[in-house]
């Protein structure tokens, strides 16, 4: 691990982002509503993962600080036909940023999604996940 021992605590945010791309006939179910598959409503248990999994990264990730997550969002929206936009926001006041946390929330909930309609086709593509931005740190990122 990284010994963040002399750093100081500051308020720390980041933003990560994960497109799923999904066939017309799948991304259509989608959009018309939060359809149901046999797990739950696709875009609820999508976010619930994903915040889910960002509480659980130091888990997952090998050397990765345990934080105390104060706000974890986790927002999807459709800004083409067949893409779905995720958006994951952590925040905490911490040594340590929350890019691994944002990262891994905004994946997990991808995979949800893959999970979740993967009944419907194979063809779902998640790709770009990537940190969109981040502040509170030694250096800030708006990517």
């Amino acid at each position: 691990m990284v010994n963040v021992g002399n750093k100081e605590a500051t308020h720390r945010i980041a933003c990560a982002q994960a497109i799923v791309r999904l066939p017309e006939p799948v991304a259509r179910a989608v959009r018309k509503g939060d359809i149901a598959g046999p797990k739950g409503p696709i875009l609820q248990t999508a976010r619930l993962a994903g915040i889910m999994a960002a509480k659980q990264t130091s888990s997952l990730i090998p050397l990765c600080h345990p934080l105390a997550l104060e706000d974890c969002r986790i927002e999807i929206r459709f800004p083409k036909r067949n893409e779905l936009h995720i958006e994951c926001t952590v925040e905490t006041h911490h040594k340590t940023g929350v890019e691994m946390e944002a990262l891994t929330g905004a994946s997990v909930a991808a995979l949800t999604v893959y999970d979740m309609c993967k009944a419907l086709s194979h063809r779902i593509v998640i790709r770009e996940i990537r940190l969109l931005k981040k502040t509170g740190g030694r250096h800030d990122f708006n990517g």
